[in-house]
């Protein structure tokens, strides 16, 4: 059975996104985690979704002008992501969204939906966010992998990674790796939702 792996960036203290919304704090979105070459869907919740195509539609046409979100031209990682992106397929877990613009995707409206794609043939899948979606996935016992860039910045408050986890979950450690600029990969295995033990 392949894998699902939820990979992020994310601050220090938690979080995806500022108070507001910010993510100017995330220089890059290319492929830190190096997962690409292992994976052959990507697994997105419908709020991320519309951003997300937008984003990397915006790369792959035009890399060199000033990009949704960021106001940055993108970086070669970027460009090399965007390729990948528009030939990789795309499933968007919805109860709501109708359509997307990329012929490449996919709706489903349940996690046994996810589930029983989990068990077909093909390389992992990667569950690209947002928050809610990887909660989500936890909560079913789908994810089998977590890869955290984290950027050593404070935001404070914000849209924490982990909200609406159900039970708590023992984690692995599988590597720790230094990265450019003080950012940090940490890989963990995820084990079976446990309960606290009895005092």
């Amino acid at each position: 059975m392949r894998k699902i792996i939820a990979a992020l960036i994310v601050s220090l203290d938690g979080y995806i996104e500022g108070p507001n919304g910010e993510i100017d704090w995330i220089d890059s979105w290319e492929d830190p985690s190096d997962i690409t070459g292992q994976i052959d869907t990507c697994i997105l919740g419908a709020k991320m979704y519309p951003g997300y195509e937008q984003y990397w539609s915006a790369v792959h046409s035009a890399p060199g002008e000033p990009l949704p979100f960021s106001g940055k031209a993108a970086t070669q990682g970027e460009i090399d992501y965007a390729r990948f992106a528009m030939q990789t397929p795309h499933v968007v877990l919805s109860s709501s969204l109708q359509t997307a613009a990329w012929h490449h995707t996919r709706i489903v409206r349940s996690l046994g939906a996810v589930a029983s794609l989990k068990q077909q043939s093909g390389k992992d899948m990667h569950a690209v966010g947002g928050a809610a979606l990887v909660s989500s996935l936890i909560n079913a016992g789908l994810v089998d992998e977590l890869r955290l860039v984290v950027v050593p910045i404070l935001l404070g408050a914000g849209k924490p990674l982990f909200q609406g986890l159900l039970a708590r979950h023992n984690l692995h450690l599988v590597s720790a790796t230094a990265l450019p600029h003080g950012h940090t990969k940490l890989v963990y295995t995820l084990s079976p939702a446990s309960s606290p033990s009895a005092g």
